[in-house]
């Protein structure tokens, strides 16, 4: 198991990799300016680390109450991320539309790119952390 500190340095660096691909790519993908896209990349990626901090709290307390307990289903897990990213997309497309004046439907375009980017990094980003820190080598050190 991985220890806080890894865990950390594993968030921190998520972040900052991906806003360092996510600006200048969206910039050029979008035809925006750079420090448009990075207001967008710094405001989305707050507002999902704020969102998964509630929404998971939220979601275990909803289903330890209407199940008795937290252990999640693959059903549950699918049902889990989408109501995350239903949540997600909603708080995101509004400020996304307003602070770059495009409609409400150039912003959900947007918006599903930003998300399939997301996936595809933090699938090539999990699998790139696990061989540069593995698990072994890290539960090997003192908590």
């Amino acid at each position: 198991m991985r220890t806080f500190g890894d865990r950390v340095r594993h968030a921190l660096l998520f972040e900052a990799v991906a806003l360092a691909i996510f600006i200048p790519g969206s910039a050029a993908v979008f035809d925006k300016p750079v420090e448009s896209m990075g207001v967008i990349g710094v405001a989305s990626a707050t507002i999902a680390t704020l969102w998964n901090f509630i929404f998971n709290m939220g979601f275990d307390r909803s289903l330890r109450a209407l199940r008795g307990t937290v252990h999640k289903t693959m059903a549950i897990r699918v049902v889990h991320t989408l109501l995350f990213e239903a949540g997600l997309v909603i708080m995101l497309i509004p400020m996304i539309a307003w602070y770059l004046g495009i409609g409400i439907w150039a912003a959900l375009v947007m918006d599903l790119a930003i998300v399939i980017f997301y996936l595809v990094y933090g699938f090539l980003f999990n699998l790139a952390y696990d061989r540069i820190f593995p698990i072994a080598a890290t539960a090997a050190r003192p908590a």
